[in-house]
């Protein structure tokens, strides 16, 4: 992320940003906070307490008419069938032709299933919003009877922590409390306008929750009355890399196969008969068995893991970092990485023309505030 040159896109919070000392910098064309100060102080104070990033700059796309579903079934790996139960969210890849990955997201069921006219909303990436947009109409041109809809009013506030949920209700009122203790994990709930999903992007449990625009700013700094900390992007890069999630245009893109980015659990394969953008050529790749993989690394020693250092494998080059960070929470480097040969134990990383020995595990490291390897 650049320092702020010239001027981008601002969400409704701006000023808020401003007014909590938020630094701003250029993040997709949007003018963002990278953090309020302390980067570490804002990763701590998710994963012990609870913290709230402004993610207006996401773009909503509401999916509408008697075809959305068979729309979606066709432009997803993943398959909008599951989805039984009004809220209920699932986690997709947007596929091309050849398997790579144009984006990933989430889609939300939000009429009850099975209903003439079912309602889906998608939320995906800002800096491919235009890609996306462009992907996704150009597909609507099978199907009669489908609209998108762009969602620009909404704003979008993660709170996110192991005391989200009781500090975002205490600014809630009673009827949307009782609304939001009902949910599950990837669920949501819409109320009058707003819509409520225990979804996160940071290994922690907590709400994202969409928000009219004119109401938002207000939401914001109750929410930071009730003692939500102020989070930027810094400390949402470093949660979402110890909860291994993928950051798009780092460990996939449209070159990448889900199958090579730890990915192949959102491929919807059966049933057999449902085509999906992709499908060919991820069936090819599957049969084949030379797609690369994801790995996770720790680097116990001292250093830092970035991106793009090379991975050595039994003495040879097998790959690379996708992304590495040091782990506030671990308090040593940690990185996923994509390699294309089998490897268990330990490996090595090209740090600045030095190999160092990493230990290998799956690709995710802290959820809930606890390691999850060994």
């Amino acid at each position: 992320m650049k320092e702020l040159q010239t001027m981008g896109q601002k969400t409704a919070l701006h000023e808020k940003h401003q007014q909590m000392n938020g630094k701003l910098v250029d993040f997709g064309g949007w003018e963002m906070p990278i953090n309020y100060g302390s980067q570490v102080d804002e990763h701590h104070k998710v994963r012990t307490d609870a913290g709230m990033f402004d993610v207006s700059h996401m773009t909503v796309v509401d999916v509408t008419g008697a075809d959305a579903k068979e729309y979606l079934r066709y432009l997803l790996a993943n398959d909008v069938a599951r989805l039984q139960q009004q809220g209920k969210a699932l986690y997709s890849g947007m596929l091309n032709e050849t398997g790579g990955v144009v984006d990933d997201l989430i889609v939300y069921l939000m009429t009850e299933p099975d209903v003439a006219g079912e309602w889906f909303r998608v939320v995906v990436n800002c800096a491919t919003r235009e890609k996306d947009l462009r992907w996704m109409a150009d597909h609507t041109a099978k199907f009669d009877d489908v609209a998108l809809t762009e969602r620009p009013e909404l704003s979008i506030v993660a709170i996110q922590g192991p005391n989200a949920l009781a500090k975002a209700e205490s600014v809630l009122t009673e009827s949307r409390v009782k609304l939001i203790e009902s949910l599950k994990p990837f669920q949501g709930v819409e109320s009058e306008g707003w819509f409520f999903a225990r979804t996160g992007y940071t290994g922690e449990d907590g709400l994202e929750v969409m928000v009219p625009e004119e109401y938002v700013a207000d939401f914001w700094q109750a929410l930071s009355d009730a003692g939500v900390a102020p989070c930027g992007l810094g400390s949402r890069d470093t949660l979402r890399l110890e909860a291994g999630m993928n950051l798009y245009g780092a460990d996939m893109d449209e070159k990448v196969s889900p199958l090579a980015a730890n990915m192949g659990w959102t491929i919807a394969w059966e049933p057999a008969e449902r085509n999906f953008v992709g499908r060919k050529a991820l069936e090819e790749q599957r049969q084949a068995g030379t797609q690369e993989k994801m790995i996770g690394l720790v680097l116990e020693a001292r250093g830092v893991l970035r991106s793009h250092q090379k991975v050595i494998i039994n003495g040879e080059e097998a790959g690379e970092i996708t992304s590495g960070t040091f782990s506030p929470t671990l308090g040593c480097s940690i990185a996923m990485a994509r390699v294309s040969a089998d490897v268990a134990g330990t490996c090595h990383v090209d740090i600045r023309g030095k190999l160092i020995e990493v230990k290998v595990v799956k690709p995710s490291f802290v959820r809930n505030g606890e390691k999850v390897f060994s």
